[in-house]
């Protein structure tokens, strides 16, 4: 009884790591993509360049009747 747990488990051992081994090579290749044409990427900002809106500042809220 002994021997058989212990093939089992060496069995289920092997297995693991057979199935989780990094074996073999890797033919996979990837290849970037460009944009098409038409998107052009974001320019920077230049100094001369309007600053965005900033929001009007907040009004204390009135203090609850009592």
């Amino acid at each position: 009884m002994k021997k058989l747990i212990l093939a089992s488990v060496s069995a289920l051992a092997l297995l693991g790591v057979a199935a989780c081994s990094d074996s073999g090579t890797d033919n996979t290749t990837t290849q970037s993509t460009n944009p098409p044409a038409a998107e052009q990427p974001m320019k920077p900002a230049t100094p001369d360049a309007p600053k965005p809106a900033e929001p009007a500042p907040a009004t204390p809220a009135p203090a609850p009747a009592q």
